[in-house]
């Protein structure tokens, strides 16, 4: 019985081992670019929802622009690269999103102030479904990071 009972115990560690490591709606990896005073900049990072409830991410604050929206990045018809902004993204339970160059990101419009390499910004992300999370995020390099400097577009993030 002891046995029957030490492997059970034993099956259960697993199984716990093997489930999500993360609670909530989690943010990792995230950065975003240096920029100019009332230029543009951008943020992206893995947004992971360890729930078992479909959310939405659905605003971004901060005060560095004048505004801050979530924005998608994708190719046209005519072979260039358009940007619209979004009113909000799905993160199914269980799911994760990227916020990458030449996809989702974090826009920032008319910053406020240059922010430079090793700067840091404070940003709070808005949810339907979850409560808001803050971060504070680094200001990087671009070409560092593995991105293009321009999400292939010229002159926008």
């Amino acid at each position: 019985m002891k046995r029957i009972f030490g492997l059970i115990l034993a099956g259960m560690v697993l199984l716990s081992a093997c489930g999500p490591k993360g609670e909530g709606v989690q943010a990792e990896g995230y950065w975003m670019r240096s920029g100019l005073k009332d230029g543009n900049s951008a943020a992206y990072m893995m947004l992971t929802n360890f729930t078992d409830q479909d959310v939405a991410l659905i605003g971004v604050s901060s005060d560095v622009a004048t505004a801050v929206e979530i924005h998608l990045s994708s190719m046209g018809a005519d072979g260039t690269m358009q940007m619209a902004q979004q009113e909000s993204v799905a993160i199914p339970a269980g799911e994760a999103l990227e916020l990458k160059p030449g996809s989702y990101h974090v826009m920032f419009v008319g910053l406020t102030k240059d922010l430079n390499v090793g700067d840091e910004v404070t940003l709070t992300l808005h949810f339907e479904g979850y409560q808001d999370v803050t971060l504070t995020v680094p200001v990087q390099d671009a070409a560092e990071m593995g991105g293009s400097g321009m999400d292939g577009m010229q002159g926008m993030p």
